[in-house]
């Protein structure tokens, strides 16, 4: 795009893990100035008085929040509210002239319906939502290009649906074999006091949760169908580990053809994620740990086959907060203003 002003953006909501990692990726971004924080809970009170580390470098206020208050100040505006909040500002900041990036649930569904049926409640914005635009840039970028509306994907189904994307766009896999095992850190369950994060109940203790029903499990299945061609089921369970940040995402499936072997499908991805900066695909005999990608947007693959078993078994890790949620968005919100799809993300993670 060339020399420009710089963008003026707004987060609603921006008292959460995701507004603060969007707060810290908007700063270090060369095209964009935040001139706007939303939030009703803490309106009236500096942003660092809820994250005293950013004092030094950031003073904006949190204000509430009021639609034409935002619309008149910024040209794209991040809402990171909890799932049901957001379909209720969207379409009216849309209609006065704003590029909207929703970091919750209620655009990622092609279908109401789905939504409603695993979040609840009534919608009336049926033809906004129709016109929102899945937000993982690796699988939809030139939709998301076009965009004023894009749904940022979970963080789940981000790093599961990297690892399975090429396999179910090329018919690898017999769909109904695919299994995804998943792990996270406790910042995905957000700043709220809940008893399970706990140091005390979450450290040296791993769990399963929302086993058979996490409502993530429907936004992979869309997805997974819309690669496929066809309705597509998929058995998907999450766990809690005792660390702050990450998800690894193990997946299982068995092929289609057994004599495919590994550097047939690590050429297929590398093939399939050539021109996305973010997805590394690891060398033979090379597993993801998540340390490897907190604090960065990168995904780093490994892949693996089990001649014995004839399955395919993918390992997909990111940071959660990252290009699980805020990275994402913000490579999303590149897209959408025409900028380099890397533009003020972190390349590395901290390490060790």
């Amino acid at each position: 795009m060339g020399d420009f002003e710089p963008v003026s953006v707004g987060i609603v909501g921006a008292s959460g893990y995701g507004g603060v990692q969007l707060v810290r990726l908007l700063l270090d971004h060369p095209n964009v100035d935040i001139v706007y924080l939303g939030g009703q809970g803490s309106a009236g009170k500096p942003f660092s008085d809820i994250y005293p580390h950013l004092e030094h470098r950031f003073k904006l206020e949190v204000e509430p929040v009021e639609v034409d208050r935002i619309a008149d100040r910024c040209q794209v505006v991040f809402l990171s509210l909890p799932n049901g909040l957001a379909w209720t500002m969207a379409p009216a900041l849309l209609e006065k002239g704003c590029k909207v990036l929703d970091l919750s649930a209620d655009y990622r569904f092609f279908n109401l319906d789905t939504y409603q049926a695993w979040y609840g409640g009534d919608r009336t914005d049926g033809e906004v939502a129709a016109s929102a635009v899945y937000g993982l840039p690796e699988l939809y970028r030139d939709r998301i290009q076009e965009a004023n509306l894009v749904g940022c994907p979970g963080c789940y189904p981000t790093a599961s649906l990297l690892a399975v994307a090429p396999l179910l766009k090329q018919g690898l896999i017999a769909p109904e074999t695919l299994v995804i095992d998943a792990k996270s850190g406790t910042s995905g369950g957000g700043r709220q006091a809940k008893t399970n994060l706990l140091l005390a109940e979450a450290s040296s203790s791993i769990s399963a949760y929302g086993v058979a029903r996490h409502r993530h499990t429907p936004e992979i299945e869309q997805i997974c169908s819309d690669l496929a061609g066809h309705e597509m089921m998929v058995q998907f369970t999450p766990h809690l580990v005792p660390m702050v940040r990450g998800i690894l995402a193990t997946v299982y499936a068995t092929l289609r053809d057994p004599g495919l072997v590994r550097e047939d499908l690590a050429t297929i991805y590398n093939a399939f994620y050539r021109s996305s900066p973010w997805v590394k695909v690891l060398p033979s005999g090379v597993y993801p740990q998540t340390k490897w990608a907190c604090g960065s947007n990168l995904n780093y693959i490994g892949i693996e086959v089990d001649p014995r078993t004839g399955r395919v078994i993918v390992m997909s890790v990111i940071d959660n907060l990252l290009k699980g949620q805020a990275g994402q968005a913000l490579q999303a919100m590149n897209l959408m203003l025409g900028l380099e799809e890397t533009a003020g993300l972190p390349t590395l993670g901290f390490y060790p």
